[in-house]
């Protein structure tokens, strides 16, 4: 017990000390201690995009090297003038795969940098250059996805292996052909969204812990026993269970544990365990889009676009459960017949289920129950103090291994490492062809078709990210059009408040359902139903889950519509 309160003052310090720096992080706009003139600007893209790292300079009358600076993230500049008297036109701006640019300081500029005044720019807008890089990082980020579509090379290999291309010839290139460099190795990192990673690597910490109490066995002992063996009744509390606990935990670890129970259950019914693995896995993505950790895609946009735990949560949870309903109502038309067939549940299977839906770790269970309402707290109310995420799942998955102290060697290698290379890999080559200018090119085209009619806007990405995401695994694909949906959000005047990000979560996540590929939860469900002798095969899940697609993104998109116009 008394462990326990020191678990609880830690968890509740940790809260307090992360909130205080936070706050302390944010003091008033610095002044400038320099009492040299400054010359300040911001540099963007043709769509208006902020670009990071091009190098300003400006020249001396005796063209000597002058004053030089690098812009920030935001694409702003300050170039501090030491010496004005000296200075000269033009000012240069460089930087990978745009064209130079050169600006012409007015005599006016040039008088007022003399006297010691500073000169604000308007915006500088640079030109990008559709080389050979441009290619090559297309044609790489193509071939990736390919590799990834065709299932015949391991998700994490194929991104490691375009990464590596992409690295490869920036730096084997670059001497013979400085057209064929695309970035380093600081600059490929870069790209790295490190608040997914840890994000990610908590979670998978935390949800070792639990999946190892017997919770979920306990869950379907239960699902059965409330609804007696009554399929119209079972069948959707194995959706509701299935979909919540995606929710909150991994929906392909949820499927792993909820698999195996399932298929037990639908054999002693003598049933096709089909008849309920389909709709279970199907509800694991749906449901899972409700909050931002439910799925990695959300993951992924919450921590782009900074949409909090709140900001999924209330924007998409309504249009979820309407889907979710249609979802049950389809499910139960395609499968009736299978349905009709289950005979009544035999005290055997009761038993059997009772006894393997035991809770083998009550005590740890309890307590990972306590940090759970904890990180949810932080993830609700964490926003207020600007507490990011990574930083709360990171700390939960702390506390808990410190008060249960499990084998921490075990815990680490519970950790999918395979899975986290495989999001940096990932991160680098869509990185790539964000450098390189391909998302511009798309946000150009996107921008064009839809202008500023956001109805369309929502239609197109909605629709069409649902579509793509039964081709192409949903993961590669959103992280891709983040960058596109952030350009087409600040160009739209009523998208400020991120439906566009909310249509683009719809669409991948639901799309999921519409092939066996589409997501990583389908695939492992089907390796674990034909390991019990029931095959799921691409045309079947295709002829299950595209209407299923149909219908819960059209109900979905319809609540979208509702809330933001």
């Amino acid at each position: 017990m008394k462990r326990s309160w020191i678990i609880f003052v830690l968890f509740a310090v940790a809260a307090v000390i992360s909130a205080v720096l936070m706050i302390s992080s944010h003091p008033a706009a610095a002044q400038s201690s320099s009492e040299n003139p400054v010359i300040v600007g911001r540099v963007i893209d043709l769509q208006n995009q902020p670009i990071a790292e091009a190098a300003i300079s400006l020249p001396t009358e005796n063209d000597e090297s002058g004053p030089s600076a690098t812009s920030q993230k935001d694409g702003s500049f300050v170039l501090e003038v030491s010496e004005p008297a000296s200075i000269s036109n033009p000012l240069t701006i460089e930087r990978p795969h745009f064209e130079d640019t050169e600006i012409e300081l007015s005599l006016d500029q040039l008088n007022q940098l003399r006297q010691g005044h500073s000169v604000v720019l308007p915006d500088i807008e640079m030109d990008r250059v559709i080389g050979l890089a441009f290619w090559i990082a297309a044609v790489i980020f193509a071939i990736v996805l390919v590799l990834i579509a065709s299932g015949d090379t391991h998700n994490t290999l194929a991104t490691l292996v375009g990464a590596s291309l992409l690295l490869g010839i920036s730096y084997i290139g670059h001497p013979i052909n400085e057209n064929l460099f695309i970035f380093d190795f600081a600059g490929s990192i870069s790209y790295i969204d490190w608040n997914v990673i840890f994000l990610i690597m908590g979670m998978m910490m935390f949800i070792a812990i639990v999946e190892h109490t017997g919770i979920f066995q306990w869950m379907a002992f239960v699902a059965y026993k409330t609804s007696r063996g009554k399929m119209l009744l079972l069948l959707p509390i194995l959706m509701l269970i299935t979909g919540v606990a995606s929710a909150f935990l991994d929906n392909v670890t949820t499927m792993l544990l909820m698999t195996p129970i399932t298929v037990q259950i639908a054999l002693s019914l003598g049933i096709n365990p089909l008849a309920l693995l389909i709709p279970e896995v199907m509800a694991s993505n749906v449901i899972g889009v409700s909050t931002l950790v439910g799925t990695p895609t959300n993951i992924l946009i919450g921590s782009y676009a900074d949409i909090s735990f709140n900001g999924f949560l209330v924007n998409l949870t309504p249009g979820v459960l309407i889907a979710f309903l249609g979802l049950i109502v389809y499910s139960i038309l395609i499968y009736r017949e299978e349905l009709s067939q289950a005979r009544e549940g035999s005290e055997a299977l009761i038993k059997k289920l009772e006894e393997g839906g035991q809770i083998t770790q009550p005590d740890h269970l309890k307590k990972a129950g306590w940090i759970g309402v904890g990180m949810l707290v932080m993830f609700i109310f964490g926003e207020q103090i600007h507490l990011l995420p990574s930083v709360t799942a990171i700390i939960g998955a702390t506390a808990l291994l410190l008060w249960i102290r499990p084998n921490i060697e075990e815990m680490i290698e519970a950790v999918d490492w395979t899975t986290l290379v495989f999001f940096m890999s990932l991160f680098i080559v869509v990185g790539a062809v964000q450098e390189v200018g391909v998302i511009s090119v798309i946000a150009a085209w996107i921008g064009r078709l839809v202008g500023e009619n956001l109805f369309l806007a929502m239609l197109a990405i909605t629709f069409l990210s649902a579509f793509l995401s039964m081709v192409i695994a949903n993961i590669p694909f959103t992280a891709a059009m983040l960058p596109v949906i952030g350009f087409l959000s600040s160009q739209i005047p009523a998208a400020e408040n991120d439906v566009l990000f909310f249509c683009l979560s719809i669409g991948s996540a639901f799309g999921g359902n519409g092939t066996l590929i589409g997501a990583s939860a389908n695939m492992v469900t089907a390796g674990i139903a034909e390991a019990a002798g029931y095959k799921i095969s691409y045309k079947y899940f295709l002829k299950k889950g595209f209407p299923a697609v149909l219908i819960t993104v059209g109900l979905a998109f319809i609540w979208l519509l509702i809330r933001f116009r």
